[in-house]
């Protein structure tokens, strides 16, 4: 029994390599099959991932919405069934809601945002506006007394015109109150009652890039700059034209804007 004992770890060494693993005794030699856990299932065929569909932007949403619109409309008017009209009826006051909460939510954004709001520049309500137009005019008023220290006016009138004999006083009253001097040009030679120290046009017109053959027409001549700056043709009352003086010669293009 000694022999024995003292034997099997010996006998243990040698046959251990050869000892077969539990996995391959379990299933291999046993050909065990699926139902013993032996053959590893075949992997489930993975679904394609699902491809996203594209969404319509914006604009193309507003667009298919005023296509059926128009094809409701049309519907409705060449085969005026009660269906068609009832159809198209719902479908635009559908739009008029959105319309209306659209208009709605601008407003109130205008109201929670004074920078988006443009009334505060150019106000719209009566006594805004008449608060706005008093400022305007005080300070146009302010550039207007300062104006003669830089500035002349043209003025070319012609004797047979209508409009002169209605812009004629409008132009002195105005260059009277504001002491501007005004040289009176006759397009035609003929005499003016109201700047009886006229000349005669030889060329002035063309050379100051004027509209030929347009009566009345008033021109701001700038001293310093020795440019003319055409104010404007036909008849102007004496605020417009005080406007626009002011306004071509102290404000950039789009600053009111």
């Amino acid at each position: 029994m000694n022999m024995l004992a003292a034997s099997q770890p010996a006998i243990a060494q040698d046959v251990w390599p050869s000892v077969p693993t539990a996995d391959t005794l379990y299933c291999q030699e046993r050909q065990l099959g699926y139902w013993f856990y032996c053959i590893d299932p075949d992997p489930e065929p993975r679904e394609d991932e699902a491809t996203p569909v594209p969404t319509a932007s914006a604009a193309e949403e507003l667009d298919a919405i005023t296509g059926e619109l128009r094809e409701l409309k049309a519907q409705a008017i060449l085969y005026p069934t009660p269906a068609n009209v009832t159809a198209y009826i719902r479908f635009q006051r559908e739009q008029l809601d959105r319309a209306s909460l659209f208009s709605d939510v601008w407003q109130r954004a205008l109201w929670q945002d004074p920078a988006l709001d443009y009334t505060l520049e150019r106000p719209v309500g009566a006594l805004a506006k008449r608060q706005w137009q008093d400022a305007r005019s005080a300070e146009r008023d302010v550039v207007m007394a300062r104006l003669s220290e830089r500035y002349g006016l043209f003025y070319f009138f012609a004797q047979t015109c209508g409009a002169c004999e209605v812009m004629s006083p409008i132009v002195k009253s105005v260059a009277e109150r504001w002491r501007i001097t005004v040289r009176a040009i006759s397009t035609d030679g003929g005499p003016s009652r109201h700047f009886p120290n006229y000349i005669v046009e030889n060329g002035q017109r063309p050379r100051m890039g004027l509209e030929p053959g347009i009566t009345p027409a008033v021109v701001l001549w700038d001293s310093e700059t020795r440019r003319p700056i055409p104010i404007g043709y036909g008849v102007l009352s004496a605020d417009e034209l005080q406007d626009r003086i002011y306004l071509l010669t102290t404000r950039e293009a789009g600053h009111d804007y």
